[in-house]
């Protein structure tokens, strides 16, 4: 799974995703906990339009809008990709409600004996890049909506192996656009992205035990040790 990441956007983020609005502010988090409001990228077409990118904020957790209860948000911070396609709370996003998440890093935790190492994961020579993701939109009993999603994960690349049995789906830059373009929607496409990214170009080190409390977000945490 993946249940902690960080965000830090730095200058050239919305070069880089060629959104067309902007936020009030970009946060920088360290430690990134589910619940969490956070930027993530979105493409949609009312009335047939289609709109360039933009970026809003929505809960890490997705709420499908079916749902009763908004609190199985907590239960839903990942979607496997495997069999993604006909799972209830995910079909309907899949083929038109997908999004990117922005992150710079995320964290996976390695058993060492009776220990948990947390790792911290990243692209090389990138201060950021994108997970795939899903959305929903869900309305409370007054009409009020929430606006959440969720990260899909994949099997382990060589890398990732070592560590952890599951890896978030890292989407190359040149795929982005497909992801986003909810005018895509065969599912046979779509299911071809959801693939491990390139092991070689990403790296891997041990981090301080700060993340492991979620209230701890600071630059401290993504300090290597020695381990």
């Amino acid at each position: 799974m993946c249940g902690r990441y960080g965000f830090t956007p730095g200058e050239n983020f919305y070069k880089r995703f060629e959104v067309t609005n902007r936020l009030d502010k970009l946060q920088t988090h360290y430690n990134v906990t589910p619940g969490m409001q956070m930027p993530v990228i979105v493409r949609v077409h009312p009335g047939g339009e289609l709109f360039t990118p933009r970026v809003e904020l929505m809960k890490w957790g997705l709420i499908p809008f079916w749902s009763k209860d908004p609190r199985i948000g907590y239960k839903m911070i990942n979607a496997r990709a495997e069999g993604i396609e006909d799972k209830p709370s995910f079909r309907k996003p899949l083929r038109s409600q997908r999004c990117l998440v922005p992150t710079s890093f995320f964290f996976e935790w390695r058993h060492m004996g009776e220990e948990k190492i947390p790792y911290l994961i990243k692209l090389k020579g990138e201060d950021v890049f994108a997970m795939a993701g899903l959305y929903d939109i869900w309305k409370d009993a007054e009409g009020y909506s929430v606006k959440s999603f969720t990260i899909i994960t994949t099997e382990p690349n060589t890398l990732l192996g070592e560590i952890h049995n599951r890896m978030p789906v890292i989407l190359h830059e040149k795929f982005e656009d497909t992801w986003l373009n909810p005018q895509v929607n065969d599912v046979g496409v779509l299911l071809n992205f959801l693939k491990p990214y390139d092991a070689e170009r990403m790296e891997a080190f041990p981090v301080s035990k700060l993340v492991n409390n979620p209230a701890n977000d600071s630059q401290e945490i993504i300090s290597k040790t020695g381990s």
